[in-house]
């Protein structure tokens, strides 16, 4: 069976964004249309001081987390639920209903303090349509990310110091062989 749901792990730092970001890039050159969001850090004077996440057709952006007073918290970091559910949610919907590729970065212990965001991921999962998401490396710690990563439609790809260049084409091929097999034509 082919995979229809990619998955990409590692330790925190080691390039899971970036590698989606390339596989966005070819998926989007071999002719797919891909929705979803991505997220990036924020940094100030070298230090780490938050999260934006910024949604892949629209490039709108939002907080998703930054140094500050409130809750709920992780770590050093406020969550602003609202601000993933208003762009990153948004986007998952969106490309629920205009993609044909679903990117989610991250499944991680932030987004996982909103309902409607595990309810959109699973919606995609579920969907017809491949997804590729980073998902956090402790992910088996939570009830949820342990049901996402023992579904029988996802390939897990870790991402190390020695694969990391390779990986961007790897996600693209799982997709692309994904896409081929299912059928579905690049618009």
């Amino acid at each position: 069976m082919i995979a229809k749901n990619v998955l990409v792990t590692g330790r925190p730092g080691i390039g899971k964004t970036t590698a989606v970001l390339r596989a966005v890039e070819e998926l989007r050159k071999a002719g797919l249309r891909v929705g979803g969001f991505v997220s990036r850090e924020e940094r100030k004077g070298g230090v780490r001081t938050g999260f934006v996440i910024v949604d892949l057709e629209t490039s709108e952006e939002a907080y998703l987390a930054r140094v500050g007073e409130g809750g709920p918290r992780i770590g050093k970091y406020v969550v602003l639920v609202g601000e993933l559910e208003r762009v990153g949610v948004a986007a998952i919907r969106r490309a629920l209903q205009s993609a044909q590729v679903i990117a989610i970065d991250e499944i991680g212990p932030m987004e996982l303090l909103s309902q409607s965001f595990k309810q959109a991921v699973t919606d995609a999962l579920n969907s017809p349509k491949p997804v590729v998401a980073t998902i956090h490396v402790r992910a088996r710690e939570d009830p949820f990310g342990r049901s996402v990563l023992s579904r029988k439609d996802i390939a897990l790809l870790e991402v190390n110091l020695s694969n990391r260049e390779r990986i961007p084409g790897e996600i693209a091929r799982l997709v692309l062989a994904y896409i081929n097999a299912s059928g579905e034509k690049a618009q």
